[in-house]
């Protein structure tokens, strides 16, 4: 038995019927060499199924289940589960003619939106057969009180490959769980937990009121030298991205060039003092969505402001480990720059701020602040939120979510067929109706985009307007490239 963290615990109480708070991954596979025939897709299936079976060990939370201890007073326990049951995990699905991307993406919606069972260990995946061309997909879901971006990428490379032909695997450890605990040992865990539990109160607002003194010492010293403090939460502008959130679902995705990105990053960048891949992609989702609100007649009156998710992880092999060590900072998205170059600049400045605020430790704090506060008080907090739809009253916390993952960009394989593509997929929350997460493979920037249906039922256009905005960071990059060789 072992207790969930401070963040795990979190993305589970702040879960609602309207926001599910899990992550996903869409990895599309080529046909693998010698599977073809009306037989083939059953034949693939067996092949994944075969390949999850035996690398089950590899990830623990795959077999285990968040119980919940009495009174909810506490986080829940992560213990074994003795009716684990493979084939409740893993399901076929096939896509309706013509198997396109718009097919694939439609489903991928309705999964996203499907809640994942609270008495079952908190994950599945689903094989996706019918796609053009010979191809199928395996779309993974797992829930945030599982991993975060970094943690995630490890998940998912234990059940890739480097090549078409792997090394066999070694054979499963024998796994012989006990029953699941019983009300009296939960309950002598509660009590024993909860002796200590002023202790951990009283250290959440020791280091609560150490950080916000040093962000605040940190914005005077920002102030006085003339440059605007990060955006505070619930100070973003009112969109119609923004609001209560409904139930389902939208998925949208984009493949953008990497050399074109990485050319945007070195010739603008030289420019502006330094910019970051991360710099590039939030100017580019950006515009992306000012020019969404335009066409809905909105003119928001600040700049519009992403939280951007930042590893924690600082010691040596935590990469490793499951479960979450994130933080976050609040970046402006540079609306009130005109021109691409323009607004580069801006958002490199203001990520450059964010990120130095960031470091005064918020993702200690913020795991602090949620081991400290009872999950009940959570929970219930979280649900009367939702169901009084509070958030279409009440500034946004921030507009949107924007995260970058990093993978080896190698070719990979996945049962023996090649991975084409992977599209990440990260949770919305309420008030926030958006999330844009980005993963680089095989010389593409692939983009997940999800968004509530309600509040964002034109994601495609969205989608279309982020591979836009590139173009003209693109083109301001090879103008800029070519002036100077004339200068010169």
């Amino acid at each position: 038995m072992q207790p969930l963290g401070g963040l795990d615990s979190a993305f589970l109480a702040l879960e609602t019927a309207t926001a599910q708070l899990h992550v996903a991954a869409v990895v599309v596979l080529d046909p693998p060499t010698g599977q073809d025939g009306p037989a083939a897709p059953a034949a693939r299936f067996e092949s994944v199924r075969e390949m999850v079976r035996r690398r089950l060990h590899l990830v623990p939370q795959f077999r285990q289940r968040a119980v919940r201890l009495p009174l909810d007073l506490l986080p829940p326990i992560w213990v074994d589960d003795p009716d684990f049951d493979l084939d409740l995990h893993l399901r076929r699905a096939s896509l309706p003619a013509p198997g396109g991307p718009a097919e694939l993406r439609e489903l991928v919606g309705v999964l996203l939106a499907r809640p994942l069972p609270p008495d079952r260990p908190l994950w599945e995946m689903v094989s996706v057969e019918g796609l053009s061309g010979g191809r199928s997909a395996l779309v993974a879901k797992l829930h945030h009180a599982i991993l975060d971006g970094v943690s995630g990428a490890n998940t998912m490379a234990s059940f890739l490959d480097l090549s078409g032909s792997p090394v066999p695997d070694d054979r499963p450890p024998p796994w012989a769980p006990p029953p699941l605990p019983s009300h009296r040992e939960l309950l002598r865990l509660t009590c024993g937990v909860l002796a200590r539990q002023p202790e951990a109160a009283f250290g959440a607002l020791r280091v609560s009121a150490d950080v916000l003194t040093e962000v605040a010492a940190h914005n005077r010293r920002l102030s006085a030298a003339g440059t605007a403090p990060p955006p505070t939460p619930f100070r973003a502008p009112r969109t119609s991205l923004n609001g209560a959130l409904s139930s389902a679902r939208r998925f949208a995705t984009v493949a953008l060039p990497l050399d074109a990105l990485r050319e945007v990053r070195r010739v603008l960048g030289a420019r502006a003092g330094g910019v970051t891949f991360n710099d590039v992609v939030l100017c580019a989702v950006g515009a992306a969505v000012d020019r969404l609100l335009q066409r809905r007649g909105e003119v928001p009156d600040r700049p519009l402001v992403a939280l951007v998710p930042v590893s924690t992880r600082r010691a040596e092999g935590a990469s490793a480990a499951l479960g979450n060590q994130v933080s976050g900072m609040l970046v402006g998205l540079g609306s009130e720059a005109h021109g691409p170059e323009a607004r580069l600049r801006a958002v490199a400045a203001a990520s450059r701020v964010a990120k130095e605020q960031e470091k005064l430790a918020w993702g200690r704090l913020l795991d602090e602040i949620a081991r400290a506060t009872p999950y009940a008080l959570t929970t219930w907090t979280a649900r009367c939120l939702s169901a009084a739809r509070a958030f279409d009253r009440v500034p946004p916390p921030f507009n949107l979510v924007v995260s970058t993952l990093r993978v080896p960009d190698v070719p990979l394989w996945c049962a023996g067929a090649p991975v084409a593509a992977m599209f990440p997929a990260g949770p919305i929350a309420h008030g926030v109706g958006l999330n844009v997460t980005t993963m680089t493979y095989r010389g593409a920037v692939h983009v997940g985009l999800v968004a509530c249906r309600r509040l964002v039922p034109d994601l495609d256009d969205l989608a279309v307007l982020v591979e836009e905005a590139v173009g003209e960071l693109v083109d301001a990059a090879r103008s800029t490239a070519f002036t100077g060789r004339v200068v010169t």
